[in-house]
This record gives structure tokens, C-alpha cells and sequence, in this order.
């Protein structure tokens, strides 16, 4: 009888250990990020998407853990300068990095030379926000659809172009990926940035491009810009008239943009969840809401690991069409 009162005591302190140590450890994270104050390093200039997400973050950590918490913009070799910073940082937490998907998982493959191991150097912590693709149209192209775009294509190899930010960008790839699914040549027209490319398609220059939904919406809507699908699995909220690419019978082209938050290798699991947990938080207030819908993202917070799969899976996407494709950075 005492041997069985004795086991039963043994059972009922192991299970309150097993419910209390999750509690302990995002006790222990939590007093961990109170202790020292915050860096988030965003590698691209202020004003953009990562700049006003890490800002999101800045504000919110230190409202929340009482520390100051400062962005730094550190710009230069495609966002490279700011991404090195952050991987000879301390991992305890206090160092972050935004950074957009380019980064993570096309520029491992495209970069001869890439000098990180994105899932070696770094710990995914959580994707921030995402933002819809587009393919649109001239007007003065006479294409209405993408279906009608694959049957010219088709019909007249080598007759359209379409124009993007430059080699290897995201939506470049975008258009590679299409042509890969569509069975379809197109000429790629590389500019120095989305505004010199989105200026030649509306001046019917340039007959085609993948752009950011928000950056041509006000063009679609008034007309000078035809909107011939959305790369994501499902309509956007923001334009339901726009079909996506899918429903036209061209699967496999999903495309989004999105940013995600990263910590140094070494950074505690504990403090990782918690930094995640926070950060969804933190983006699901309604004014962040309106602060991103305003740079045409929503936000998009996953777990730690759902978002290492997720970067994972995505480099192995942008690694075919590259090597399919014989992509080089220019």
C-alpha cells in the first residue's frame, strides 16, 4: 500500500513538472528580454515594407519589455551588410532581423557566392506580413486574360516581353515560374527598379509584368493597367474581380511576397517562441493592421518551425526555376 501511495506521488510531481516547465521557460524568455535592450536591423532603406515592420517591432518590444529598442537601416550588397550583422550578433534575442523572402530563399541559389547558410547562421522566428502579385497588361497590348496571353504566346514564340525590377528579383522569377507552368516563352525585360518597370508597361513600351497588387491596383482600377491574375492560391480581398492565375488553368505559380523575422544562430528556443508569440500579437493589433494594409500587406504570423518548413520549401521552388531557367546575378 505504501509502495503504491509512493509511486502515486511520484507520478502527480512528475506531471506538475510537465505542465509547469512551458510556464517556467516563457517566464525565463520573458525575463531574458527584459534584461537588455533591442537591435532591429532592416538591410533595405526606411520608408519601404521591411522598414515599417521592423518599426512595428521596435515600438512594441520596448512597450512591452521596457527596453529601448532602436532600428537600425543598415543598407548595402543587396541587403547583405544588415543580414552579416545580425548573424555575428549575440543569440540571446536583442538582435533581429527583418528581411523579405528574396533573401532567404532565392538569393541562396542565385549568388555564387552567398556568404550565409540561412538555416546554419540564422533562426527563423516567425514570417511578419505578405503581399499579393499581379500579372498585368498594356492596354495597348490587346490582352485580356491570361489564357489569351498563353494562347498568343503559343500561337507566336518569342512575340511578347514582359519587364521586371531586375535579375533575379522576385517578381522576375515570378515571370520565369509562369512561363515554366505555361509551357510558354517569354522575353525578359530587366529594369533598375519596379518604378522604371512599371512606367514602360504603362506607356505600352514593355507589354507585360508581375508587380506588387498595391503598388498597380489605382492603375487597374482607372484603367491603365489590365489585371490578367493574382499569384496567390485565392482571390485577394483587396480586388475579388481579379482572378487568380489557378482558376485560368495555369497551376503552380504562387507567388506572394512576403518578410519575415530572424534571430542569430544560438538564440534559445524559449525566447524564439516567445519573440514569435509576440510578434503575432504585435501585428494583430488594429491599428498595426492599418499601418500595413497601408503598404499593402496583412500580416502573416506562423510558428517558429511552420516557418523554417515554409523557407525551406520555398528555396527548393526558386532553385529549379534558376537552375532550369540558368538565372545568373548580374
Amino acid at each position: 500500500m505504501q509502495r503504491r501511495l509512493s509511486l502515486s506521488l511520484v507520478f502527480a510531481a512528475l506531471s506538475a513538472f510537465a505542465i509547469a516547465s512551458p510556464a517556467q521557460a516563457q517566464g525565463d524568455a520573458q525575463k531574458q528580454l527584459s534584461s537588455d535592450r533591442f537591435t532591429i536591423v532592416s538591410p533595405f532603406p526606411p520608408g519601404g515594407p521591411v522598414d515599417t515592420l521592423a518599426r512595428v517591432l521596435s515600438e512594441g518590444l520596448a512597450k512591452r519589455y521596457g527596453q529601448a529598442a532602436v532600428v537600425e537601416n543598415l543598407v548595402g550588397a543587396a541587403g547583405n551588410i544588415g543580414i552579416d550583422k545580425v548573424k555575428r550578433a549575440k543569440g540571446d534575442g536583442h538582435t533581429l532581423l527583418v528581411v523579405p523572402a528574396g533573401n532567404l530563399t532565392i538569393n541562396p541559389t542565385l549568388m555564387p557566392n552567398f556568404p550565409f547558410d540561412i538555416e546554419k547562421d540564422f533562426v527563423p522566428v516567425t514570417m511578419l506580413a505578405k503581399a499579393p502579385n499581379v500579372l498585368v497588361a498594356s492596354p495597348s497590348s490587346g490582352i485580356k486574360s491570361a489564357k489569351e496571353l498563353v494562347a498568343r504566346a503559343k500561337a507566336k514564340p518569342d512575340s511578347l516581353s514582359y519587364a521586371s525590377p531586375g535579375v533575379g528579383s522576385g517578381l522576375h522569377l515570378a515571370g520565369e515560374l509562369f512561363k515554366q507552368q505555361a509551357g510558354i516563352d517569354l522575353l525578359h525585360v530587366p529594369y533598375k527598379g519596379t518604378a522604371p518597370a512599371l512606367n514602360d508597361v504603362l506607356g505600352g513600351a514593355v507589354p507585360l509584368m508581375f508587380s506588387n497588387l498595391p503598388a498597380t491596383l489605382p492603375f487597374i482600377k482607372n484603367g491603365k493597367l489590365v489585371a490578367l491574375g493574382v499569384t496567390e492560391a485565392a482571390r485577394s480581398p483587396a480586388a475579388p474581380d481579379i482572378p487568380t492565375l489557378a482558376e485560368q488553368g495555369i497551376q503552380g505559380v504562387a507567388v506572394t511576397s512576403w518578410y519575415g523575422l530572424l534571430a542569430p544562430r544560438g538564440t534559445p528556443p524559449a525566447v524564439v517562441e516567445q519573440l514569435a508569440k509576440d510578434a503575432a500579437e504585435m501585428l494583430a493589433q488594429p491599428d498595426v493592421r492599418e499601418r500595413l494594409k497601408a503598404q499593402g500587406m496583412t500580416d502573416a504570423a506562423m510558428k517558429p518551425a511552420a516557418f523554417a518548413a515554409h523557407i525551406r520549401e520555398e528555396t527548393a521552388v526558386w532553385a529549379k526555376v534558376i537552375k532550369a531557367r540558368n538565372i545568373v546575378a548580374e
